[in-house]
C-alpha cells in the first residue's frame, strides 16, 4: 500500500478503537492501552482533515453497533474491557487483527478486528529471488526449479537498478518496454507451477488459506467512504467468535467456517497479465494481482491479494451510513 493508504489505515484503526470506547463505556470500565502502536494510530487520525475524521467516525460506529449484537461479551461482564491496537509485526506471523477487545476474568477472552479503509485486500505478500513462499506460506520449501526460473528475472532487475545508481540516476519501472511480458507473466507462471506442485502436499490448501486470511478468528471491518457504507465480515474458523456471556446469547448468530481440503483450479484471470485466481473447495477463492510496489525499479514484487469467495454460510453484513454527525469526542 502507498504511504497515504497506510496512514489512513492506521487512522481508521484508531477510529474503530475510539468508537468501541465511546459506545461501550456507559456501564463498564474501559482500559485503553496507550502504547506506541496506539500513539501511531492516534497521530495518523489527528492529522486528517475534520471531514475525513468524521467519515471514519461514522464508518467505525456503523461497525460497532453491529458488533454489539454479535458479541455479548463486549457488554455483559464484570471487570474492565481492555482495548488495544496491535503492531504490524503480528500480521507477519499470521495474526491480521488490528484492534483487540480483551477480558481477563476467570478465563481469558478476546476478539479482534481487522480494519480496512477503502480496500478489501487480505494480504500484501512479496516475491523475490530469496523469498521461499512455499515454506513461508505452507511449510513446504520451494523447489530449485522454481528459483532457477525466477532468479535471472530478478537479477536483471537488480542489475538495472545498480547500473542506474552508478550513473547517479534512478531506474524506474515505467522505463521497462514490456514490464508485463518480461517480468510479471514469467514470474506468475513460475509461481503457479510451483503452487500446483505444493498443492499435492497434505494440508497445503488449509495452510495456504490460513496464511492469507489469518491464523486467528476475527471480524473484518471494511469502510467504503465513496459509497458510504461499512461491511462487517466474520472469519470464524476456530469457533471463538460469537460466544455467549453467561446466559446471554448473541442477538445475531455467526456460523463456524470450514477450511478447504484441496485446490480446485489455479489460473490467470481472463484477459489479464498481472492477476491470477486460486480456487479451493468449501467455497474459498482468491484473486492475486502482482505489481511493483514502488516507482523505483527493485528486485522484488508485491501481491495484492483479495478474498473473492468464501463458504456460503459466512456472515457478512453491509451497514449503510444514515448520519453525517460524528459522536467521537476527546480524540
Amino acid at each position: 500500500m502507498s504511504g497515504v493508504q497506510t496512514k489512513n489505515g492506521k487512522a481508521f484503526e484508531y477510529a474503530c478503537l475510539k468508537a468501541l470506547q465511546d459506545a461501550l463505556s456507559l456501564n463498564q470500565l474501559i482500559n485503553v492501552q496507550e502504547d506506541a502502536a496506539f500513539q501511531t494510530a492516534k497521530s495518523s487520525y489527528e492529522k486528517l482533515l475534520q471531514a475525513d475524521q468524521d467519515s471514519m467516525c461514522i464508518g467505525a460506529l456503523a461497525a460497532v453497533n453491529k458488533l454489539r449484537a454479535l458479541e455479548p461479551m463486549l457488554e455483559n461482564q464484570n471487570g474492565p474491557l481492555i482495548l488495544k491496537i496491535q503492531t504490524d509485526s503480528n500480521g507477519i506471523h499470521g495474526d491480521v487483527r488490528d484492534v483487540l477487545c480483551i477480558r481477563n476474568g476467570l478465563e481469558h477472552w478476546e476478539i479482534g478486528i481487522s480494519c480496512k479503509h477503502n480496500h478489501h485486500a487480505v494480504k500484501h505478500s512479496r516475491l523475490s529471488s530469496t523469498i521461499d513462499f512455499g515454506k513461508e506460506w505452507m511449510g513446504v520449501p520451494c523447489s530449485e526449479r522454481y528459483f532457477a526460473k525466477i532468479q535471472p528475472i530478478f537479477d536483471e532487475l537488480e542489475n538495472a537498478r545498480v547500473e542506474a545508481r552508478k550513473q547517479n540516476t534512478i531506474a524506474k519501472w515505467s522505463e521497462l518496454s514490456d514490464k508485463e511480458g518480461s517480468v510479471y507473466v514469467p514470474i506468475l507462471k513460475a509461481f503457479l507451477e510451483e503452487l500446483k506442485r505444493i498443492a499435492n502436499e497434505d494440508g497445503a490448501a488449509e495452510r495456504f488459506t490460513s496464511y492469507l486470511i489469518g491464523t486467528k478468528d476475527f471480524y473484518k471491518v471494511i469502510m467504503d467512504e465513496k459509497n458510504e457504507y461499512t461491511r462487517i465480515e466474520a472469519m470464524n474458523i476456530s469457533g471463538t467468535l460469537n460466544r455467549k456471556s453467561g446466559r446471554v446469547k448473541a442477538r445475531i448468530g455467526v456460523p463456524k467456517l470450514k477450511m478447504p481440503t484441496k485446490f480446485l483450479e489455479m489460473r490467470f484471470k481472463r484477459n489479464s497479465k498481472t492477476t491470477i485466481e486460486v480456487l479451493l473447495d468449501e467455497g474459498w477463492s482468491f484473486s492475486m494481482r502482482i505489481h511493483s510496489a514502488k516507482e523505483e525499479l527493485e528486485a522484488s514484487l508485491k501481491f495484492d491479494i483479495n478474498l473473492i469467495g468464501c463458504p456460503s454460510n459466512n456472515y457478512a453484513q453491509t451497514e449503510l451510513w444514515y448520519t453525517k454527525s460524528c459522536s467521537l469526542t476527546g480524540s
